[in-house]
């Protein structure tokens, strides 16, 4: 009778034991996902902001620009589509590293404009897109650690089965695009 007992104990420690780990497992991927959920909301917050600094940036540039209209043009397109919300995760990551891109294309641009650089309007609008850039790529780095511990802790034992049982998929980090990493040639900017 004490044998029974003894294994009973044991086995409700045991199940315990095992619920325990369930419930910790669970609650870290919650936690988890929670915080890289948080991390994009920074992100979105700051791209909000720097799509304020958008029109106005490009009205004054407009002025002096007349002939880089290809440019401006774009970088208004792609700041109409982030604004309107098309598209979610991936194809958002995507959208933002587009109008990146396009940015830094209207910021080497201007080094062709000794006036547009002495504007002190566009000076002004520069130096705050400039302070949003700083402020999204230290939020990217935030998202992108937090993205990565997600992702670990969905791919890694013994948490895998949990994250498996909940149906967690992996999130996709913000990585600079081949465009970002190679140097700005003015000179073809100018010629296209």
């Amino acid at each position: 009778m004490l044998i029974v007992q003894i294994l009973l104990a044991l086995i409700l420690f045991a199940l315990l034991g095992f619920g325990g780990l369930i419930w910790f497992f669970f609650n870290l991927l919650v936690a988890k996902k929670n915080q890289v959920d948080q991390a994009f909301s920074s992100i979105d917050v700051l791209l909000k902001k720097r799509c304020d600094v958008i029109p106005n940036l490009v009205a004054v540039a407009k002025t002096y620009m007349e002939f880089e209209e290809r440019t401006l043009v774009k970088v208004t397109r792609l700041r109409s589509q982030v604004m309107s919300g098309r598209g979610g995760g991936e194809n958002r990551i995507q959208l933002e590293n587009e109008l990146s891109g396009a940015l830094a294309n209207v910021l080497a641009l201007t080094e062709n404009y000794p006036d547009l650089k002495t504007d002190g309007k566009f000076m002004q609008l520069q130096g705050s897109l400039n302070e949003v850039e700083e402020q999204l790529s230290a939020a990217r780095r935030f998202y992108n650690s937090a993205v990565t511990s997600y992702n670990n802790s969905i791919e890694m034992f013994p948490s895998n089965f949990i994250a498996t049982w909940r149906g967690d998929q992996t999130k996709q980090v913000f990585e600079a695009t081949a465009q970002d990493r190679r140097a700005i040639d003015v000179r073809n900017l100018l010629q296209g």
